[in-house]
């Protein structure tokens, strides 16, 4: 009969009728409340009066509860629980000491951008639950906007209307070619060079191959791609065979493991691929994946 009362009562009315039911003493209680004993004399009367019912009886020594009183303190004793529980959970998620981050990646991204990020989070922040999801390009957006991730890191999107983007890293594109061939000795290589030469391309759904495509277009070049590639890292070694050549970031051109193979800045025009943050709309992170994402950015910079 008192269940809808009780929710009625503030925190301080149900910390003192909890108090007081333990103790049997308002100068005890307002002791353990660090607050006055008339001040913990009102919190109990306005607690009563909401509840319409006498919780405590005076004895000759001290405060005994009444029915009214044995009735209630299980309800306030679960909801002070309750309350308890919530604040080390938020305080737990707060100091990083638990929690979960669901992040999405493609396989090139993940293999450049996060790697050390993640070694170094593990490593502060055991007690975090790190999911990694490495997704295809034409999947990444998706499993964001579906809140299959908390975030991603990737490129930014074309359609902002459900997402946010925030750029975090600037990756120049190179060409990757073999290390007998003449450009292997360059600083750097110009895109009008890349006239009629062989190109390795990514399929249309990555979007290097659109910034390739559109830099040939505005240098009047067409692009004689010679192979597709669905994966960026087979671009390496057949630019190793000589097949042609590989456009690629050149933070992922440096990652790749494949022998005989060099990357060469492309330049007149710069053209960067950047990176960056990719979350939902008004979407507000929880503090542990905000404190991945500033480590990243730390990481990026260097």
């Amino acid at each position: 009969m008192y269940l809808m009362s009780v929710s009625r009562l503030t925190l301080k009315q149900l910390r003192a009728i909890q108090q007081v039911y333990r103790t049997g003493q308002i100068s005890a209680a307002a002791e353990a409340l660090n607050i006055t004993q008339s001040a913990t004399s009102v919190l109990i009367r306005q607690a009563e009066t909401v509840l319409g019912a006498t919780l405590f009886e005076r004895t000759t020594r001290s405060l005994a509860p009444s029915a009214a009183g044995e009735s209630v303190i299980g309800l306030v004793e679960r909801i002070l629980g309750d309350l308890s529980t919530l604040e080390e959970t938020i305080r737990g998620l707060r100091d990083l000491e638990r929690g979960r981050i669901r992040l999405t990646a493609t396989p090139a991204t993940g293999l450049t951008l996060l790697p050390e990020t993640v070694r170094r989070f593990r490593a502060a922040y055991p007690a975090v639950s790190l999911i990694l999801d490495d997704c295809a390009p034409d999947q990444f957006y998706s499993n964001i906007i579906e809140q299959r991730a908390d975030f991603g890191i990737g490129t930014e999107p074309e359609d902002k209307s459900a997402l946010d983007w925030q750029s975090l890293n600037s990756d120049p594109l190179c060409i990757i070619c073999a290390v007998d061939h003449p450009f292997a000795e360059r600083d750097c290589v110009g895109w009008r060079e890349l006239k009629d030469e062989p190109l390795i391309l990514s399929r249309r759904d990555y979007g290097v191959r659109g910034m390739v495509e559109t830099t040939l277009a505005k240098l009047n070049i067409r692009a004689r791609v010679v192979a597709e590639v669905g994966f960026l890292g087979s671009a390496a070694w057949m630019s190793a065979c000589g097949i042609g050549f590989a456009i690629l970031p050149g933070r992922l051109a440096r990652a790749q493991p494949a022998p005989g193979i060099r990357s060469v800045p492309l330049v007149d025009p710069v053209v960067a691929r950047d990176a960056g943050l990719v979350k939902r709309r008004r979407h507000t992170l929880s503090h542990s994946a905000e404190r991945f994402i500033e480590m990243l950015a730390e990481d990026l910079q260097e």
